[in-house]
């Protein structure tokens, strides 16, 4: 690579860092300011250092619901650890089982779950419904989290980085007495240590940012998350307070963000070494 095409790709990724870290400065810069200021348009690109407390103020407040923006935080922490835990371990069970045993209709077993790709939430959102409210699990937690855990992508996955173990290893486990539950525990589970920790990551976020099932689902202010929190500060009756609802989102964007940054590493790792 030239100097000259080296120096022309490093202003192409700095002018995308800069377009994508441009709103999110606004975002910090207007949750300092004053929200009558910001509805007029008056937005400056400095912090009022002196207003910080509006952070702390936020999470603790309560929110047009009732609960408080630290309850809904949990909340969603809550769901998208459900989400997460739950995908990875459906997901490996069903993956080790399509890959590893012998029984009738297997593959249709495993077509039948892949198909399902081309199903999203939206799609499935009337019957999904229905099945919650028939056990009876409208404005629970179990019926905010159960139904997004199944995951045919997550399965493919696993079934992919099962599909390359060697049958020898398989062979030697087996003359070693290891059971189908021992050969998960002691051989899969560690070899798939990295794809686990990328999935944990890209579903976590998933979770934490889903919005139309939860806002069915879930009628009771006890169970907003902070995506339902954060629409309901927005509009309704009275004057929407611009600077309070831009820390909120700051708020929200910490969790994902600093889950992404410890698993960094793992991330990236599950990412390139998957088909080794």
């Amino acid at each position: 690579m030239s100097p000259r095409t080296d120096w022309v790709a490093h202003l192409v990724l700095c002018g995308g860092v800069a377009l994508f870290l441009l709103p999110l400065w606004l975002l910090m810069v207007g949750a300092t300011q004053d929200g009558s200021a910001i509805a007029r348009g008056e937005l400056s690109f400095l912090p009022d250092l002196r207003n910080l407390g509006i952070f702390w103020e936020v999470l603790t407040d309560k929110g047009p619901g009732g609960a408080t923006i630290w309850h809904m935080l949990l909340v969603s922490g809550a769901m998208a650890l459900a989400i997460a835990f739950g995908k990875i371990v459906i997901s490996l069970l069903s993956a080790y089982a399509v890959t590893f045993f012998r029984f009738p209709l297997r593959m249709v077993c495993f077509w039948t779950i892949f198909i399902t790709l081309m199903l999203p939430v939206e799609v499935r959102i009337v019957p999904t419904y229905a099945v919650m409210a028939n056990f009876g699990l409208i404005n629970s937690f179990t019926g905010l989290a159960v139904p997004l855990i199944a995951s045919a992508t997550a399965t493919l996955l696993f079934r992919q980085v099962f599909l390359v173990v060697p049958d020898e290893m398989v062979e030697a486990a087996r003359m070693d007495g290891a059971g189908p539950l021992r050969f998960l525990r002691d051989i899969l589970i560690p070899l798939s240590a990295a794809n686990m920790a990328a999935l944990f990551v890209i579903v976590f976020v998933y979770g934490w940012n889903q919005y139309l099932w939860p806002l069915l689902v879930a009628t009771d202010p006890k169970l907003d998350t902070i995506v339902i929190g954060i629409v309901k500060m927005i509009g309704g009756d009275t004057v929407t307070d611009w600077n309070r609802v831009m820390a909120a989102a700051v708020l929200a964007l910490l969790p994902p963000v600093l889950v992404v940054l410890l698993m960094q590493r793992w991330f990236v790792k599950g990412l390139t070494e998957g088909d080794k």
